[in-house]
């Protein structure tokens, strides 16, 4: 295949991007939609009236409450046939098919899928050719250009003016783009060696002072170009405020121009294997923007949440949307619908594609239309969503041995559920219901703990093997993330972006050259963005190569000039002769003559 440059591939990704669209209400999530995160439901989805009933929270009461007014006023209408009329003929409708439905076990053969034919619109790999010399540096330009960090520092020039011109009370010169670069590998520095505060990168005089920090920026320019670091200009930021509470108004503002390159860059330079996963990635925050979720079965569970199309075979972001807490859904199918229809660009990716998500996303109807656009998929599903089979005969009971079998096929898509420590239910387009694939698992018999095969569905092996992609990405990113405590919100997600990047340029590197760990290359990227050369220690003021007292001194007046003898390096290296000094120079740390007739400190000290 022809592999495109990388100006090319990025024309073709800006030429077909189809840009994920947010609702520009500024309110809290109410009461119901919170409920929807906390539990990782999907108010677009269908659910079942048990699963209502078995949640105890007080916004699930007031919604079914509501529901029970609703339908006591639609009954007292004669005039007019009522939706819960309908509602009932449709559900016995439901029930009669699914009745009819029974699930078969492992040894009943299931049919084998129609298998969607892999084309790649590109050729799968970085698009960038492997015998030009590709540094760390050179890759972490591909997504922060001289261009966009030149209109970074422009905005961060503008949003600076305007805070002196409020009163704020520091010194500021323009930011260039060489500064900026610095800037920045001192926020990645900061993320290999950690300390309990910024301030701590600049003490002096201190066994624990790092000395390297000094050398690029002083601490309080440091500081104030974290303070007026900016993405978006301010003036525009001022006109998209006053479209507040309307459907102009933009809650990303602030962050698009960098996030719309990013992603860009992204999908152009990289093209996936065949294996993708769809999840959710948080980056925490607690501001009040009216876009931050409560996601309690995430490690992180205050933050941004992100919608992330990842490559499952190394954790390479594809793709990302940032959830801005909307309330409408464009499609009508729900949130975990459009979420993953909105990363999925047929015209970037080609077809033939398998992308596997969990249960939060996973539903036949999504799943369908992804068929219908040449896309396999296999996830968890959840019981409760609508047109997934709940009362058809011959399921699985607590009491099922593990290991055991159900599935049940409806056109394209397989329902299979497996016993393992708990049920297990998963759907897909992609697999059989049963291969002869078996898991290990270690059980005890006899008091004596051993591992066991048991029977394992297809869809179930592949989802284990393949759902990894965004789990892998998210663990690469907190190796050495940039992320810190800041006062404020879109410097988090300038944070993350960062993040992207740097971990994008490493998977990229990684594939092209293959011969340096992580840890290598941020270190060289640090070097490189620093404009210092790794190997060389940075290099210390004269004002530190001072001669001090080679020991202690005490309160014996007799033994004043002995104590802390120790041999001259500068006699014993170059004479050849033993010379005891009681001096050494408070920097390099060696003993040295000083005496009148025999100054080895200045002689030590002139080529420095």
């Amino acid at each position: 295949m022809t592999r495109y440059t990388s100006e090319e591939a990025l024309q073709l990704v800006l030429d077909s991007d189809e840009e994920f669209t947010f609702s520009s209400e500024e309110e809290e999530d109410s009461d119901n939609e919170r409920l929807y995160f906390e539990e990782r439901l999907d108010p677009g989805v269908d659910i079942s009236d048990e699963n209502v009933a078995a949640s105890p929270s007080s916004a699930t009461r007031r919604a079914r409450s509501n529901t029970v007014e609703r339908q006591k006023d639609y009954k007292g209408d004669g005039d007019h046939q009522t939706p819960v009329a309908k509602r009932a003929k449709t559900n016995i409708q439901t029930s009669n098919k699914q009745s009819t439905l029974s699930w078969k076990t492992e040894t009943d053969i299931d049919m084998v899928p129609q298998t969607l034919r892999f084309l790649p619109a590109r050729e799968p790999g970085p698009q960038l050719s492997p015998a030009d010399a590709h540094t760390p540096l050179s890759l972490f330009k591909m997504f922060f250009s001289e261009n966009a960090v030149s209109t970074l520092c422009h905005n961060t020039n503008a949003q600076a003016a305007g805070a002196i011109a409020k009163g704020r009370k520091y010194k500021w010169t323009d930011i260039s783009i060489s500064e900026m670069y610095r800037y920045i590998g001192l926020l990645f520095y900061m993320a290999m060696v950690k300390m309990s505060s910024i301030s701590d990168y600049w003490r002096q005089d201190s066994l624990f002072s790092l000395p390297f920090p000094a050398t690029i920026m002083s601490r309080d320019r440091y500081r104030t170009i974290s303070w007026n670091v900016h993405m978006s200009h301010p003036d525009a930021d001022k006109e998209n405020d006053r479209k507040r509470g309307t459907p102009e108004h933009d809650r990303l503002f602030r962050v698009k121009p960098l996030m719309d390159t990013i992603r860009h860059v992204c999908k152009a330079i990289y093209h996936p294997k065949i294996n993708l996963a769809v999840d959710e990635r948080m980056v925490a925050c607690k501001a009040h923007t009216g876009m931050t979720q409560y996601m309690k079965a995430k490690p992180t569970r205050w933050g941004f949440k992100l919608f992330v199309l990842a490559d499952s075979s190394n954790g390479y972001t594809l793709d990302f949307s940032v959830y801005t807490g909307k309330n409408n859904f464009p499609s009508g199918h729900g949130l975990s619908h459009d979420a993953v229809t909105s990363l999925l660009d047929c015209k970037v990716l080609g077809s033939g594609y398998h992308v596997y998500m969990d249960n939060f996303y996973t539903s036949p109807k999504l799943l369908k239309d992804l068929f219908a656009m040449k896309f396999g998929a296999c996830g968890t599903y959840r019981d409760n969503r609508k047109d997934c089979p709940r009362d058809a005969t011959n399921s699985l009971s607590k009491k099922s041995a593990r290991g055991s079998i159900r599935w049940i096929r409806d056109g394209p898509l397989v329902f299979v559920k497996w016993m393992d420590t708990r049920e297990v239910s998963v759907c897909s387009t992609i697999q059989s219901a049963y291969t002869g694939d078996t898991a290990q698992r270690r059980v005890k018999t006899q008091d004596a703990w051993r591992t066991k095969a048991f029977p394992c569905p297809a869809p179930v092996t592949a989802y284990n093997k393949h759902m990894v992609g965004v789990d892998l990405s998210d663990q690469l990113l907190q190796y050495y993330t940039a992320q810190h405590k800041t006062m404020k919100w879109y410097r988090k997600i300038f944070l993350h972006f960062l993040d992207i990047a740097a971990t994008n340029a490493f998977l990229i590197h990684k594939e092209l050259c293959g011969n340096m760990t992580h840890k290598q290359f941020m270190e060289q990227l640090i070097a490189e963005l620093c404009g210092v050369s790794q190997k060389v220690a940075p290099t210390q003021t004269s004002s530190d190569h001072v001669p001090v007292p080679g020991a202690e001194l005490g309160s014996d007046a007799k033994n004043i000039c002995t104590v802390g003898c120790k041999i001259c390096v500068l006699c014993k290296g170059q004479l050849g002769k033993r010379q005891d000094t009681p001096w050494k120079c408070q920097a390099c740390n060696v003993h040295l003559c000083l005496q009148l007739n025999r100054n080895c400190f200045q002689e030590w000290h002139k080529d420095m």
